[in-house]
Order: C-alpha cells, then structure tokens, then sequence
C-alpha cells in the first residue's frame, strides 16, 4: 500500500488579520485494511485528520465542530497556547447532538470544566519557533479510547530561520505518524471495553499504521527527503533503525529537530528510540543507495510482524540541490542552572488504592483539577527530577526543556534539543531544566502512555 500523505487544511476566512481555520470531527469511512472499512472518529472524518500549516508570528484561530456523540477535547501537543485555548481535559466541547440515552448534563460530567457546546475556537498566537507539533483529543478520562479511534493530526510551524536552509521541502518534506492499532473481523477498531484496570500497562495493537496505512511503501528519489517522525501510539515505543537491501551506505538517520525545533547541528544516528508523543525531525539520504534498492524501517523494540513499519524503495534518479548545513539553529541556547533556582522532584508510580487496587500517580496523588502540583512564575527556569517504577513518556504543557542527565549519566545525544515529552524509563531518574514562557495560567503534566493518563496520571501546573 502506498505511504498516504495527510491532506493539508486551508483557512475559510481571515478575521482582523487572521486565518481562521474548521475542523470537524465527525465519524468516517475509510479503507484501511485491504477489503474492509472501518469507522473513524476524525477531524474532516479522516485519520490523520489535515495537517496544518502554520508560520511563527502568524496568530491563527481554529474553531472545532464537535459532530460526534461523545464529548471531546483538543490539545495543541507542543503548542505555547494561552490556557483556554491549551485543551485543559475538562475543558468539554460537547456534541451537537448526544449519543441515545446519554444527556447534556451527564457528559458536562462534575469536573467544573469550561463547556461549550457545537463549537469552540482555539487561539494559537504562534509565538514559538519551527516546529512539528501534532493535535489530539485530550478528553479527561477518554483520552486513549478516541485518539484510538482517529482523532488526531499534524501542526507544522515554519519560520523565516528555518526557511533560510536548504533542506528538502515540499514533496520531500514528509509527516510520517507512527501508531498500532487492533481490528475487528469486520474492519472496525477493536478497543477494550472493559475498565482501565484490566490492562493497566497500556494498549497495544497487532496492526502497525503509518499515517493510517498498515505497512506502506514509500516510493523514493535518489536524494535527500525530511521525514517528521512521530510516534502518536497509545503506549508503544518504538527503537527505529534502517536496513538498506540492494547495496550502498549503511542507512542512517541524520537528526536535524526535536519536538520545541531545529537542533543547533545535525548528528547522524543508527538508531532512534521514540516515545509516545515525541518528535524527531531527520533527514534520510537516498542518494547513497543505487536505484531499485529498498530500505526497511523497523522496530527493534518489537517482534515478529510489528517489527516491521514500512518500507522505502528508491526508483529513480533525480538532481538534488539540499544539503545539511552544519549548523542549524542559531538562536539555540544551552540553558545554565543559576544558583539557588528551584528543585522540584515529580515521581510517576502506581500506587495501591485499596481493595487490591491500583491506580496510576503522581507524587503519590491521582489527578484532581483543584490539586497544583507546581507554581513555577513565568520567565524563569527550574530543574525538575522526573522518577518512575515503569516506562512513562513525561509531557509538560506550555514549556519546553532540555534535559541534562539520565542518572548519573549525561543524556544520549539523540536527547539533544527542546524537548516537551521525556521517556522515563523503570526505576531512573531523569533530570531537565524546565523554561516556562507564553502565558500564566493553568497547565498541566502528565504521562503520556494515554491509558496512564485516563487512569489519572495528571497534574496542575499553575504558571504565576
């Protein structure tokens, strides 16, 4: 199956100098597995839902219709967004209509969450460099059954740095979504429907989609292409590494972004081990394989079939004017610990919660939307501890990190950059120093595993 490229959304108006854009999230048919269709949740009703393309300094609004039956909640992952517009998880925009039996005053639920209904709009002021960030249902306890389900897409930010490079664009510039997903005989998604507690460690799939397509093929120039690599799995991990057939170079990945941006240089990486919610931007030189070979992507953190991902296959020449300058950004800056800045120590573990039961935690406290875990004031940096008894992908809103140690170990390389997800891996410590700039206000972290995150394994940050 050829590797589909997600559609990219346009503005439907301008509004005092802004572009306004409209998606819908309404169900969906699509051909996803060979013979079979299967019902999508999506934005536009298609899965991804359109990428969006935006530019830095160029505010835009995107107002959401909400066409399913169950209420839902949008969150701008990696945005710097002022907090009505973050996709707080009780921040319900409820349905147009409700599912048989289910009433307005039932999905609004007792959080104290700012509802709407049909509609809402979404202010993203763009006041961050670029990036690729990607949108998602952020639904308080839901979260993982309806981003399972479709809702979900790419963000692209561009800027005037960026455009200065001569890296590959256009067709050469690819969003790659990784995720797994399950099946029924009939085509339609297979999701547990029984409580969270039976499958505390997270939900796997047997089906390995990129972009929606089960094991594609992408087919290829002889040059050098930009893929942005994200992994918008529920729980899987991923150790990505490329095995070239037919000769040439040993494949590699060149990293030239992280999830808050360009690196300041580019570094060539074997493999590249990506965690629900990261990004990695890198460059794959077709060039230094001979037409008619294939390069596989694959997962060595899986086996058997889901060890495989996609494909490439380089079929024709072609004359290639990019190249990868040796250095990248110019305005990155290594952040420098200044004496006496807080210390905060946030440990994600489950936790015993009675009756043989066990519930996800941070510091040893389920979410509640009255509990702030941290008051950070905004412009300052902190040094936060992240600690697990289990593999966590840390996400904080609204700021953007670098981390700094992995134990008592410097961090891997391809750790470098901004970064606003983190894997923890069992029983480490991980250290980063925490910027917080945008907006006061209330925002939150949170694991990103999104059964962990319907199992409440979220906290308040309340930036002062």
């Amino acid at each position: 199956m050829p590797l589909p490229i997600p559609p990219t959304a346009r503005p439907v108006r301008t509004e005092h100098g802004t572009d306004v854009y409209e998606l819908e999230q309404r169900e969906g048919r699509m051909n996803i597995l060979p013979g079979l269709t299967t019902t999508v949740w999506g934005y536009d009703g298609i899965f991804p839902g359109p990428t969006i393309a935006a530019r830095s300094g160029h505010p835009l609004k995107v107002r959401v219709h909400n066409n399913l039956t169950v209420p839902t909640v949008t969150h701008l992952h990696g945005g710097v967004t002022p907090p009505e517009s973050d996709g707080y998880p009780t921040d319900l925009l409820l349905p147009t209509r409700c599912a048989p039996g289910q009433t307005r005053d039932h999905t609004m639920g007792a959080h104290g969450g700012n509802t709407t209904t049909a509609y809402r709009t979404y202010d993203y002021p763009m006041v961050q460099q670029a990036a690729t960030l990607w949108y998602h249902d952020h639904r308080m306890d839901h979260s993982a059954p309806q981003v399972w389900r479709g809702l979900a897409g790419f963000f692209l930010i561009t800027d005037q740095e960026e455009d200065q490079l001569p890296l590959p664009r256009g067709e050469r510039d690819v969003p790659v979504m990784l995720c797994d997903r399950s099946f029924n005989e009939d085509g339609s998604f297979s999701y547990p429907e029984h409580a969270h507690d039976h499958f505390p460690d997270g939900v796997l799939g047997d089906v390995q989609l990129v972009n929606g397509a089960p094991w594609p093929v992408m087919e290829v120039a002889a040059c050098r292409f930009r893929l942005r690599l994200l992994n918008g799995s529920n729980t899987r991990r991923y150790q990505l590494r490329l095995d070239a057939e037919g000769g040439g170079e040993h494949a590699r990945f060149i990293q030239i972004g992280s999830d808050g941006g360009l690196l300041p240089a580019p570094q060539r990486l074997d493999t590249i081990d990506i965690a629900p919610g990261e990004r990695f931007d890198v460059i794959i030189d077709f060039a230094a394989h001979p037409v008619g070979s294939r390069i596989r992507l694959r997962n060595l953190a899986a086996d058997g079939r889901m060890r495989e991902i996609m494909r490439f296959d380089v079929v024709r020449a072609a004359r290639d004017t990019t190249r990868i300058p040796t250095r990248l950004s110019t305005g990155y800056e290594d952040l420098a610990p200044a004496a006496g800045i807080p210390v905060r120590t946030f440990d994600f573990r489950r936790t015993p919660a009675g009756d043989d039961q066990q519930m996800w935690t941070i510091n040893g406290k389920p979410f509640h939307p009255d509990t702030v875990l941290a008051r950070p004031r905004l412009g300052s940096v902190e040094r936060w501890r992240f600690s697990s008894d289990f593999h966590h992908p840390v996400h904080v809103h609204l700021a953007q990190f670098q981390v700094t140690a992995r134990g008592s170990r410097p961090p891997a390389a391809k750790e470098a950059g901004w970064k606003d997800t983190v894997d923890v891996r069992p029983y480490e410590t991980v250290e980063a120093l925490v910027r917080f700039t945008g907006y006061k206000g209330r925002y939150m972290i949170h694991c990103h595993n999104l059964e962990h995150e319907d199992m409440a394994m979220m906290g308040n940050i309340q930036v002062a």
